[in-house]
């Protein structure tokens, strides 16, 4: 049975995959519209427009909202309890889905600033993709 924390790497999602394993952060940005967005797809969600390109986002943000998760019965997710599930507003625009890690979840606060940091999906597989996790920013 394959993992359940493998991403799958396509054709669109490559190249932010690719900025992640260099320690980069790209978000999608809409020629037409101007407008940037994240997750990764071959069209705009706010005109629909194919004329979409990667950009290189800040790598910080706030925590918009995060759930500590003490429940899980997926492997390898049962092995990480208790983890902290978030989403991070980016300067930028974007919500991003993620985790927290660095800090202990009693310590989390909505709107505290937050970095983006990357870590190997499978510490044991030299070709594993790269997570875009973040971590409290230290002035915060």
């Amino acid at each position: 049975m394959a993992r359940a924390d493998i991403p799958v790497i396509d054709q669109v999602s490559e190249p932010y995959w690719a900025a992640a394993r260099q320690g980069r952060l790209l978000i999608a940005k809409c020629r037409p519209c101007g407008r940037v967005h994240h997750y990764p797809r071959p069209f705009c969600p706010h005109c629909w427009s194919d004329d979409v390109h990667p950009v290189q986002a800040s790598g910080t943000g706030i925590l918009y909202t995060y759930s500590t998760v003490y429940v899980n019965d997926l492997t390898p997710f049962s092995e990480r309890l208790p983890y902290v599930a978030a989403i991070v507003e980016l300067p930028e625009g974007p919500r991003l889905m993620t985790a927290i890690e660095g800090v202990e979840p009693e310590r989390l606060r909505v709107g505290m600033p937050v970095t983006a940091i990357f870590r190997p999906v499978d510490e044991t597989d030299p070709d594993s993709p790269y997570l875009t996790i973040f971590t409290p920013r230290e002035d915060s």
